[in-house]
């Protein structure tokens, strides 16, 4: 009886626990992953394929809203450190590689709101 009652509650703290959404992406993740982008958000031309190649990694990995919520946090921390980057380039740059981000690529966008999955 004591051991049902055991598995009820570890089971009960399991099912309470559950909703709280983590994201699984890491900023080190989007910085290898966008790595080979920077010249081309500072210059501009062509797109590099290992650029592309980082970008459909992390649209691919970025499943959830949390986890597109991290990434977005962890861009906006990455273009604020780098010098020079061309906010205009970075915003086309996913259609670029043809991806659709569900958010625009800017500092002003608010990660907390703007990015829900649709």
């Amino acid at each position: 009886m004591a051991l049902a009652k055991l598995a009820c509650v570890v089971l009960m703290v399991m099912v309470l626990a559950s909703p709280i959404a983590q994201a699984t992406i890491t900023c080190g993740q989007v910085s290898s992953g966008l790595a080979p982008c920077i010249n081309y958000l500072k210059v501009g031309g062509a797109v590099p394929a290992a650029c592309c190649n980082g970008v459909r990694g992390l649209n691919a990995a970025a499943k959830t809203t949390a986890d597109r919520q991290a990434a977005c946090r962890c861009l906006q921390s990455a273009a604020t450190s780098i010098r020079g980057i061309n906010f205009s380039l970075a915003s086309g740059l996913p259609g670029k590689c043809g991806v659709n981000v569900p958010y625009k690529l800017s500092p002003s966008t608010n990660c907390n709101t703007s990015n829900k999955i649709k």
